[in-house]
């Protein structure tokens, strides 16, 4: 098993040539347009949480985590990812960052679909499930979209999650 460092905070930069910048562009240009309904509602979002509420963000990869002092885990809406600041578990906030930004590339994937095929089946999984999770010791990332989210974030941010179960 590869040993996972804790430390990584992003994503290691890729090099600077055409090849990289045309990926980027690439997947720029699809998450605003063919993703645009979640898009804009992340991006809304995030103006409002580091404009107005002046919340602390920084780069994940192509995306954009901003740090909210809630209670709940994470939320991505698109190229937008919103999780809970100074969680007292490192290993968890590492997690969730990973699996977060594996949902902006469900999304990158099914544009406008993203709602009814991710999001809605997450929402109800993570919200209403809670109990019958805990109750048969069921894993939050058992559910389809999520073991997915997992898979597409270390994919596509080029590190492992730590103990993910």
């Amino acid at each position: 098993m590869a040993t996972v460092d804790m430390k990584q905070k992003a994503p290691e930069k890729k090099e600077k040539n055409f090849q990289n910048d045309l990926k980027k562009f690439l997947f720029y240009f699809v998450q605003w347009t063919w993703g645009l309904p979640v898009n804009l509602v992340g991006g809304i979002a995030f103006l409002i949480c580091t404009k107005l509420l002046h919340r602390r963000y920084q780069r994940f990869g192509y995306a954009f985590i901003t740090y909210l002092p809630w209670k709940q885990g994470g939320l991505s809406l698109g190229l937008f990812i919103f999780m809970r600041d100074q969680h007292p578990n490192k290993k968890w906030t590492y997690n969730t960052r990973i699996h977060e930004y594996g949902h902006t590339w469900q999304c990158l994937l099914l544009g406008p679909l993203y709602y009814l095929v991710i999001a809605l089946p997450s929402a109800v999984w993570c919200n209403v499930f809670d109990g019958y999770r805990r109750k048969h010791n069921v894993s939050y990332y058992k559910l389809y979209c999520e073991s997915w989210a997992n898979a597409f974030g270390q994919k596509f941010s080029g590190m492992q999650m730590n103990d993910v179960k």
